[in-house]
């Protein structure tokens, strides 16, 4: 009998061993398979210069359980800045009076605030110290998301020797979000002065020493646009011909290229000119690419939660991610982005359209990237105002807060 009692607490302690061994199993699947969620939706996003949420003329309050700043704060508010706060140096006058209602008597944000923007030319501090001239409130670089903010992320290339382009201090910024190994266009043009001839005044007068090869390019980061676009076009395109090593023959196309990083793809707008430079359509439907995206991933840890066991009661505990992707994206706070059109950039609600809103859009050149489908449901804002003093109204207004 006792022999018995023994054999049937063993299997009974296999069973629930081999449950715990299956549910640690299930577990770490799950965590994998939003790790890489959440790895993959943002690189789609960054691809195509619409960092999360790289807008213009559009401001975006979103919905979340748990805020930065003020934990009984329901909603947060993500601002674009030209077109929204001012236009290039100009700052627009509804800016701030707008502000003052976003911040206590002390200065202090009542609501969590971000600045985005596609700007990738600068620092963060340096963005945060104009803003905080423009808006007479003091703002830190951590509400500040540049074009080329989420590069952090990518700890894989951060040890890798990258090629950066643009203009400005772009080996600090390079440095300043993790990259060890920088290579400037100025230096591969330094190293390789025969490569740069379209421009005859800088062609070398007499034919230079044989160039010792450099450490070979794994990489090419876009920051934004250049001064000489001849100069950084060409030499790109012999980095990538030649597979980072542009000291030597190119004989076969390589396939697939060295991995290429634009953080802003957007390289038209409006500033102080009176033309528009811009399509505002673009910045409305990645608003709505990014709302869309953060209901899907709520949705994938509600259902991931729900296969674990888990009951969802208060605040939900999704699987595990890893630090970066946990403290990047907050993927589990945030339940939905809604997109709020103001006149002052480049849309004006006194443009002729069409009568038929199916046309307005369908008609109209689609100028996002080439891997997205054109969805007519993601042009569309959810709210139109005048200014961003009204913005900040009507989010008041739609969250029942009391000015």
């Amino acid at each position: 009998m006792e022999a018995l009692r023994v054999c049937t607490r063993t299997r009974r302690w296999a069973a629930v061993r081999s449950q715990i061994l299956n549910l640690k199993s299930r577990k770490q699947k799950l965590k994998s398979f939003l790790s890489q969620l959440c790895r993959n939706s943002l690189q789609l996003v960054l691809c195509t210069g619409q960092v999360p949420i790289m807008l213009e003329r559009v401001i975006i309050s979103f919905r979340c359980r748990i805020c930065p700043i003020k934990s009984h704060s329901s909603f947060g508010l993500l601002f674009d800045i030209d077109g929204v706060l001012v236009r290039g140096r100009t700052p627009i006058p509804a800016a701030k009076e707008a502000f003052r209602k976003l911040v206590d008597s002390g200065g202090s944000f009542q609501v969590p605030v971000v600045f985005v923007t596609n700007a990738g030319n600068c620092l963060r501090q340096a963005k945060a110290e104009q803003l905080s001239q423009v808006l007479d409130v003091e703002i830190s670089q951590d509400q500040v998301m540049l074009s080329h903010s989420p590069l952090r992320m990518f700890q894989d290339l951060h040890n890798k020797s990258v090629l950066v382009s643009g203009q400005g201090h772009v080996e600090e910024i390079a440095r300043n979000l993790g990259f060890k190994r920088v290579i400037t266009i100025d230096m591969l043009r330094e190293a390789f002065p025969l490569l740069d001839i379209v421009d005859r005044n800088r062609r070398p007068k007499e034919l230079p020493p044989i160039t010792k090869d450099c450490a070979p390019i794994e990489a090419v980061i876009l920051f934004g646009e250049p001064v000489r676009w001849e100069t950084n076009l060409q030499l790109i395109i012999d980095v990538l011909l030649t597979n980072g090593r542009p000291g030597q023959c190119v004989r076969t196309v390589p396939d697939p290229h060295l991995p290429v990083l634009a953080c802003n793809m957007d390289l038209m707008w409006m500033a102080e000119a009176k033309m528009a430079r811009d399509n505002p359509m673009t910045d409305i439907y990645g608003a709505n690419l990014y709302n869309r995206y953060v209901q899907n991933v709520h949705q994938v840890r509600v259902t991931a939660n729900m296969a674990a066991g888990r009951a969802l009661v208060g605040r939900e505990e999704g699987p595990e991610l890893d630090p970066v992707h946990e403290s990047e994206l907050a993927g589990s706070t945030t339940q939905s982005c809604k997109s709020i059109l103001v006149c002052t950039g480049v849309y004006s609600r006194h443009e002729e359209v069409p009568c038929d809103p199916s046309v307005s859009v369908t008609e109209t050149v689609f100028h996002g990237h080439r891997d997205f489908h054109f969805d007519p449901s993601l042009v569309e804002p959810t709210f139109e105002v005048q200014d961003v003093n009204d913005a900040v109204d009507l989010v008041f207004r739609e969250e029942n807060v009391s000015q």
